[in-house]
């Protein structure tokens, strides 16, 4: 019998291609997917694209049974509850969310605007980043989906954890990123022909990056006019010495040697280069007047940056091929 993933808030960009994504995975079988708005619509109603015909239910918690497989792709603040439901209930879960990507309950407040509710949960979820997390994921009930912006940020940081001062960070990511809910900022007239910097220095994210790779950083996000992917460009000084340009590229290549979904490249990678996949690709440079690198790390912000990497995860958490559905 194929382990049972259900979906709830399937109706939005990430989590509708979660569902179709499970709907055709050999190794999974398709359990319930919820919205509220669009319950009693078939999915292929609401998102066609991905041809998936199962009914979108109102969320009902007693429909998952202990053992099961749940996402919970809700926006952040709404989820923790949800999820501790289900884990209270035996089911492993993946939260799509950022209710649980912070370890520390005394940033959500500030960082989300609310008062964790479980903070013995904060303290047992295992951050969604298979590359530096893989065999706690294995085990875990919970796992926290990273956030895209930070995803592409630390997967082009990472190898240099531990070395990194002055990192300063600047993110271009398409509209679906600011989900399907509508807002003035991603209304066509203004995000079409026009590039914009947004929440600088109060960004959500830049918490969940500074944890992932234990130093400060200065994080400035940008909304451009294409509908998925996401780029960043990391500037770093590296107080011990930057290596040669071909040894960085090794290092990098050795680092991320047993991940498949990260590509080292030589040249600076652009969205297109892995828009609808599970890939992440990572250029790391040497700046020539030393002392700096330049790393850029590029992702689908629907793929790697969260539907794809919460299959991933799925994948790992199940004992299954960590590509499988993916590739």
């Amino acid at each position: 019998m194929k382990p049972v993933v259900h979906v709830f808030g399937a109706a939005g960009f990430a989590g509708a291609q979660l569902a179709a994504l499970v709907d055709r995975h050999p190794g999974f079988r398709l359990g319930c997917i919820t919205a509220r708005a669009d319950a009693g619509r078939r999915l292929v109603d609401v998102a066609p694209e991905h041809r998936v015909e199962s009914l979108l239910s109102e969320p009902d918690v007693s429909a998952v049974s202990a053992g099961d497989f749940a996402a919970v792709c809700y926006p952040h603040a709404a989820a923790s509850e949800l999820v501790a439901e289900l884990v209270d209930r035996g089911v492993r879960v993946v939260d799509v969310s950022a209710d649980h990507r912070l370890t520390d309950p005394a940033l959500y407040p500030e960082v989300y605007g609310f008062d964790h509710p479980r903070p013995d949960l904060l303290a047992e979820a295992v951050y969604g980043l298979p590359e530096r997390y893989r065999d706690r994921i294995r085990e875990a009930r919970l796992v926290a989906n990273p956030g895209c912006f930070p995803e592409s940020s630390i997967l082009a940081l990472l190898p240099l954890r531990g070395r990194l001062a002055d990192v300063v960070i600047d993110s271009k990511t398409g509209v679906s990123g600011a989900g399907r809910t509508p807002s003035d900022g991603v209304h066509f007239s203004n995000a079409a022909d026009n590039v914009t910097a947004y929440k600088v220095y109060s960004h959500r994210h830049r918490p969940e990056i500074e944890q992932e790779l234990g130093v400060e950083v200065t994080f400035t996000p940008h909304l451009v006019p294409v509908d998925r992917g996401l780029l960043s460009t990391c500037y770093a000084r590296l107080p011990g010495g930057v290596p040669h340009p071909d040894d960085l590229r090794e290092l990098y290549r050795h680092f991320y040697a047993d991940h498949p979904f990260v590509e080292v490249v030589g040249q600076p990678p652009g969205m297109r280069a892995v828009q609808r996949t599970n890939f992440a690709q990572v250029c790391p440079l040497a700046d020539p007047r030393g002392g700096r690198v330049t790393v850029f790390g590029v992702i689908d912000n629907l793929g790697k940056g969260a539907a794809g990497q919460a299959l991933q995860n799925l994948n790992i958490m199940a004992g299954l091929d960590e590509t499988a559905g993916l590739l």
